[in-house]
């Protein structure tokens, strides 16, 4: 082949690539919605009779409102979260407690090949931050493990948003004031993670102790790059209302966009975000006079 015929060759070849993202962008991504509680099961996600959830529904609402993907919702994990059904799908979004009934040989599959191998997205929803507690492979991918709410669903609170004009967060403003039930973690990792929302404690009165233990900032968004995989995660969604809240749903039709490749996003871990609120949120502690969990 002369090197007339290899640069068009090559062209081609450019052409039909393009052309199949193209195609695969103009369908809507297939989401498996996990839903399953095997801890304390949320109002969000727990079905009345043979309806689905708030959340369940929210979400497929969503999908269908941007034309953007279609939602399979499952409280069966041990029947759906498998190697073989998890082809299906291009999202798995959690909104889940304890210890899931998933094989081994099927987690194996999604932390080492389905997410970070093949390109997905996960999403995270509140309490999925509230599963598998003790294997590392979850919340690594996840970001963070629940230890304590001292800001409960009753608590009005005030989110800081670091990128304003990023567009997965831009629709909470610069601060978010809102009421919902706020996790603390341990397990952050903020070299992993990039984070988009903390707590702003100066604004966010609470009545409980607070445990520090593990530190004081509360990060409530951020985002991560696992392999070629990407990760959402957004502490909100307890409340039932929260569902129907725009700047929420708002957020969650940009992370998806972003898993699609329809915008670029930067998911560069951002430590130094961390550590500034890690000194301004123990300076807030002092002067608020929080208590300290013991």
């Amino acid at each position: 082949m002369n090197r007339r015929s290899l640069l068009w060759a090559l062209v081609a070849a450019c052409s039909v690539s393009m052309s199949t993202v193209a195609m695969a962008a103009d369908k809507p991504s297939k989401v498996l919605f996990v839903t399953q509680s095997k801890g304390f099961t949320h109002g969000s996600v727990r079905r009345p009779s043979e309806n689905l959830a708030p959340a369940e529904v929210a979400l497929i609402q969503l999908g269908e409102q941007t034309g953007l993907f279609e939602v399979h919702c499952t409280q069966e994990c041990d029947a759906d979260f498998t190697k073989e059904n998890l082809q299906n799908y291009d999202i798995v979004a959690f909104y889940t407690t304890g210890n899931l009934p998933i094989a081994e040989a099927d987690l194996d599959y999604f932390f080492k090949e389905w997410l970070p191998a093949k390109g997905h997205g996960v999403l995270g929803f509140h309490s999925a931050g509230d599963t598998y507690h003790n294997y590392e492979p979850y919340w690594d991918m996840m970001g963070g493990t629940f230890i304590g709410h001292p800001w409960g669903a009753g608590s009005k609170i005030v989110l800081s948003n670091h990128e304003p004009t990023n567009p997965l967060v831009a629709s909470f403003g610069a601060e978010f004031p809102y009421q919902d039930e706020i996790y603390m973690y341990r397990h952050w990792q903020p070299e992993k993670c990039r984070v988009l929302l903390s707590l702003d404690y100066a604004k966010s009165p609470t009545g409980s102790a607070v445990n520090v233990q593990h530190g004081y900032h509360v990060p409530v968004c951020w985002i991560k790059n696992y392999g070629e995989g990407k990760v959402y995660f957004n502490n909100l969604g307890h409340r039932e209302e929260t569902w129907t809240n725009k700047p929420f749903l708002d957020s969650i039709t940009q992370a998806v966009k972003w898993m699609r490749g329809e915008i670029e996003v930067d998911a560069t871990p951002n430590p130094k975000v961390s550590a500034e609120q890690e000194a301004k949120a123990q300076a807030d502690f002092v002067a608020g006079g929080f208590k300290k969990k013991e």
